[in-house]
């Protein structure tokens, strides 16, 4: 397992730019199972759950490449096979992404059980539920999911739940559909929109996506095209918490600031300053951190993937906030190991109360979900002294796209430590 070492105590300044959204290009690749001929996908982040996408990709007999800068080459031309590498998709959870797409070209589709972060319950019974509906013959066999229909018919389809993944996996998998199908209770996230955006760019017929209700007409065959993939508003918002945490002064380029509208809201309501010029965001905290009670929600709400991280940032205020989880039910994972650093963190069912303390001090403490991983580096960046997080390696390699190189340019003294003796740091790799 990697290590990273943060020594915290620093503002962070200067400029940084946001990469492209890792959960808008997954659904986005997995959609390119629909197209004929070469796609160009570009602004994709480098990270390891994109390599396993292209992986899947190419188990599938696509031909699929990632290109610097930040592009993926698809090609589509014969025939596709419908079963997936067991090892590949319970790697990552969104690779089960493929099985609407997969139906809807193929007819078939024997696709494992997904994996991915331990953060709570994410089952797939939407999604299956959803096609389904659409006509396909769903069953279990041996820990795969095994779906067939010779062809998917459009229907009317209420989400108990506006799942992000289950909206996509519809909304790809009806692209194809005979007839029209309407998704009610939709999730409206921007990468929902995102994904439409490209559904119709290669010839999908989608209207009301970003609301509750998304109509698809089906279509008999969809084309290729050239595409740009959204900011990461998750990066994003981690950037400007930590800007926050740190007393910084930050501009933050490359943003959609209306993808970020409840977060821009709590973080101005606990004081701190954001100045918005187009599609760059100017962070800085003249007064203190201010408490506020949040509530996470599915879009447009207040986003689970920053509860995190701005529990870290909570943890300096003046007084007590609440944060209450509605989405994950395992997202408090990182408040055991902010205690560690002084954090005054108290777990009540799905609610976490947060007392404000004068400081964090750096201490050994353990990742143990992707975001967690961010609000331990921000924490670390605001504390006193030197943090040391282990098991880091999906905040590294999985979530976000070089932001400790990132971080490192805004003047944080952060590095990915190779070695630990028992009283110190050594043989550093950064």
């Amino acid at each position: 397992m990697r290590r990273i070492l943060v020594k915290g105590g620093k503002k962070l300044q200067g400029e940084v730019s946001v990469s492209g959204s890792k959960n808008a290009a997954l659904p986005i690749l997995a959609a390119t199972i629909l197209t004929h001929g070469k796609s160009t996908i570009t602004r994709i982040p480098d990270l390891l759950d994109i390599r396993t996408m292209i992986r899947v990709l190419r188990s599938l007999g696509i031909r699929a490449e990632y290109a610097f800068p930040n592009t993926v080459h698809t090609w589509v031309n014969g025939g596709l096979k419908h079963i997936a590498p067991y090892e590949l998709v319970t790697k990552m959870r969104a690779s089960f992404f493929i099985i609407g797409p997969l139906l809807a070209k193929t007819g078939h589709a024997r696709i494992p059980l997904p994996g991915g972060c331990a953060i709570g319950s994410r089952p797939v019974d939407i999604h299956l539920k959803g096609l389904q509906a659409l006509g396909a013959k769903i069953f279990m066999e041996h820990g795969f999911v095994i779906g067939e229909a010779k062809k998917l018919t459009g229907s009317r389809i209420y989400l108990d739940f506006p799942s992000v993944g289950a909206t996509e996996t519809i909304m790809m998998a009806a692209t194809l559909a005979h007839g029209e199908t309407v998704i009610e209770n939709a999730a409206r996230e921007p990468e929902i929109v995102d994904l439409a955006a490209f559904l119709n760019k290669i010839g999908a017929k989608i209207t009301g996506a970003g609301s509750e209700e998304i109509k698809i007409q089906g279509v008999s065959s969809l084309g290729c095209c050239e595409y740009d993939i959204i900011p990461d508003r998750i990066e994003a918002g981690t950037l400007l918490i930590a800007a926050a945490a740190t007393r910084g002064d930050v501009l933050i380029k490359d943003v959609n600031s209306l993808h970020l509208e409840a977060a821009i809201s709590k973080l101005r309501e606990a004081g701190v300053m954001l100045g918005i010029r187009g599609t760059s965001i100017k962070v800085n905290v003249p007064n203190g951190i201010k408490p506020v009670d949040i509530k996470t929600l599915p879009y447009p709400g207040y986003p689970t993937d920053l509860q995190p991280q701005i529990s870290a940032l909570l943890s300096l205020s003046s007084g007590t906030s609440v944060i209450t989880e509605t989405v994950f039910e395992n997202r408090f994972m990182h408040a055991h190991e902010m205690r560690r650093m002084g954090a005054n963190i108290k777990l009540e069912g799905q609610s976490a109360i947060i007392t404000g303390v004068n400081k964090l001090e750096g201490a050994p403490v353990k990742s143990r979900d992707l975001r967690a991983g961010a609000a331990l580096i921000i924490a670390g960046l605001a504390a006193e002294g030197e943090t040391l997080i282990e098991d880091i390696d999906q905040f590294i390699i999985r979530g976000y796209e070089g932001l400790d190189n990132k971080l490192r340019n805004l003047g944080a003294q952060i590095k990915e430590l190779k070695n630990i003796s028992e009283y110190g740091y050594d043989e550093d790799i950064s």
